[in-house]
C-alpha cells in the first residue's frame, strides 16, 4: 500500500481512482465493507483503490474538550487499512484551515482535480466541506455534471436480531462498558491495545507471585476497569494472559495502570512493544482485605482465563 501523508505529495492524478473517505476509527466491519467495495470497483475498471482519512481526528481539532478516546491510534489504523488490500491511503493533516474548505472546493479541487476520482463510495451519512455543508445530494449533483459515479453503501446492521447499525460510537460504548466480546463482533477482531512494557511497582512477582508486564495508555480507548482474559502478542508469538485495568485499590495507589500477567512466561520484555487483545471480561476490580486474599483471587482469575482461552 502506498501511504501519502500530505495532499501536496500527489503530483499527478491516479488512474481511474475509486475512493472512499472517512475517519475510519476502529476500522470496523462497516469500514471494511467500504474498502471491499472500493477494491472490487477499482479492479473492474482497471483503476486505483484509495481510502482517504484525516489526522488528527477532526473532532479533536474542532472540539477542544470532551473529544472521545480513539479505538485505533494512527499507526494501528494505517496497519489495518493496509491489511484490507487498499492500493493507496491518503492521510490529510486536519487543521482549522482545512476545515474552512468549502464543499465545492473539496469535491472539485481535491477529489476530482488532485486525486482524479472517477468513483466515490461513501456511507449514508457522509458530509463534507465547511460546516458540513456538503451532503450526498450535493455530491451527486457535482458528480453528475462531471460524469463521476457516486455509490452510497447501506449501513451494516449489528445483527439480524438487534436494531441499529455498526458504528465507531457503538463500539466505543461497548468497550467502555467492558463488553469486549460484543465489540469483537462489530470490529471483526478483538479490541486491542499496544504499547511499550514499562517498569511497574515491582510487586506483582514478589508480593503476589504473579509477575506483570505494565503498559501506559496514552490516547486510546480503555476498557472498563476490571480483570480480563487476554492474549498477548510479543516477539512474534501469542500468549495467554490476564489483564487488570484500574487503580489497584487493595494497595490504595490511586494510580491508573494496565498490568498484564502472561501465563507460563518468564522472558524479560521490558522496553519491548506488546499487543494485548481483550477476549472476555472476568470481573470488576475489587479491594481485598489482604495481599493473600488478592493473590488467591488472581489464581482463580488465571484458571478462568485458561478455560476461556482454550
Amino acid at each position: 500500500m502506498q501511504l501519502i501523508e500530505n495532499l501536496d505529495e500527489i503530483k499527478t492524478a491516479f488512474k481511474n481512482a475509486v475512493i472512499t473517505i472517512g475517519n475510519f476509527d476502529g476500522v470496523h466491519i462497516g469500514h471494511q465493507a467500504l474498502f471491499h467495495e472500493v477494491i472490487e470497483k477499482a479492479d473492474a475498471i482497471d483503476g486505483t483503490s484509495i481510502a482517504m482519512t484525516f489526522e488528527p481526528h477532526p473532532i479533536r481539532v474542532l472540539k477542544q474538550n470532551g473529544h472521545p478516546p480513539l479505538i485505533t491510534l494512527y499507526d494501528q489504523k494505517v496497519e489495518l487499512i493496509e491489511k484490507s488490500g487498499i492500493d493507496v491511503l491518503i492521510v490529510v493533516p486536519f487543521t482549522k484551515a482545512f476545515a474552512e474548505i468549502t464543499a465545492k472546493q473539496y469535491v472539485l479541487d481535491i477529489l476530482i482535480e488532485r486525486i482524479g476520482a472517477q468513483v466515490i463510495i461513501v456511507g449514508e451519512d457522509y458530509t463534507f466541506g465547511k460546516n458540513h455543508e456538503g451532503n450526498i445530494n450535493l455530491l451527486r449533483s457535482y458528480a453528475e455534471a462531471l460524469d463521476i459515479q457516486v455509490e452510497v453503501l447501506d449501513w451494516i446492521p449489528i445483527s439480524k436480531k438487534a436494531t441499529g447499525r455498526i458504528s465507531s460510537t457503538r463500539i466505543r460504548k461497548m468497550v467502555m462498558a467492558g463488553k469486549v466480546h460484543d465489540a469483537h463482533k462489530l470490529l471483526g477482531r478483538h479490541y486491542q491495545i499496544k504499547g511499550e512494557v514499562v517498569t511497574g511497582r515491582n510487586r506483582g512477582g514478589k508480593l503476589l507471585g504473579f509477575p506483570t508486564a505494565n503498559m501506559n495508555l496514552h490516547d486510546e480507548l480503555s476498557p472498563k476497569l476490571g480483570v480480563y482474559a487476554v492474549t498477548v502478542e510479543s516477539m512474534g508469538r501469542i500468549h495467554k494472559g490476564v489483564a487488570n485495568i484500574g487503580y489497584s485499590p487493595t494497595f490504595e495507589d490511586l494510580e491508573f495502570t494496565v498490568e498484564v500477567h502472561i501465563l507460563d512466561f518468564d522472558n524479560d520484555i521490558y522496553g519491548q512493544n506488546i499487543r494485548v487483545n481483550f477476549i472476555q471480561r472476568i470481573r470488576d476490580e475489587i479491594k481485598f482485605s489482604s495481599i493473600d486474599e488478592l493473590s488467591d483471587q488472581i489464581r482463580e482469575d488465571v484458571e478462568f482465563a485458561r478455560r476461556a482461552l482454550k
